[in-house]
C-alpha cells in the first residue's frame, strides 16, 4: 500500500511537471509540430537513465523511493500515449512527413538520451 501511494504522489507531480513544461515549450514554438511531447521524452529518457542508475548504485533508496520517482514521476512525465496522439493527428492532417520526423526524433533522441543517462550516471558511482 506504501509503495501505491508513492507512486500516485510522484504521479501527480509528473503530470504537473509534463503539462507546465510541454505548455512553455508550446508557448514558445507553436503548435505546428508536437514539440511539448517531443521535449518531455527527451527529459524523463535522460532523466530514466539518470535515476535508474544512481537510485541503485550511488544512492540504495528505498523501492518506494524508487517507484515513486521512476514509475511515478517519470511515468506521467512520458506518456507514450501522446506521442501516439500527436503522431496520428498529424497523419490525419495529412502531414506525413511531419508525422514520420516525430516518430524519428522521439524513439532515436529518447534512446539516445536514456543512454546518455545511464552513462552519465555511472561516471558518477
Amino acid at each position: 500500500m506504501k509503495a501505491l501511494l508513492f507512486v500516485a504522489m510522484g504521479g501527480a507531480l509528473g503530470a504537473v511537471l509534463r503539462y507546465s513544461i510541454s505548455s512553455g515549450i508550446y508557448h514558445w514554438f507553436g503548435r505546428s509540430f508536437p514539440y511539448g511531447t517531443l521535449v518531455v521524452n527527451v527529459i524523463g529518457s535522460l532523466a530514466i537513465g539518470l535515476l535508474s542508475i544512481l537510485l541503485v548504485e550511488k544512492f540504495n533508496v528505498s523501492q518506494e523511493i524508487k517507484l515513486g520517482l521512476v514509475v511515478g514521476v517519470l511515468g506521467a512525465l512520458t506518456t507514450f500515449s501522446t506521442f501516439s496522439w500527436d503522431t496520428l493527428h498529424l497523419l490525419e492532417q495529412g502531414y506525413v512527413q511531419k508525422a514520420f520526423l516525430n516518430v524519428l526524433l522521439n524513439v532515436t533522441v529518447c534512446i539516445g538520451a536514456a543512454w546518455l543517462g545511464a552513462a552519465w550516471a555511472k561516471s558518477m558511482v
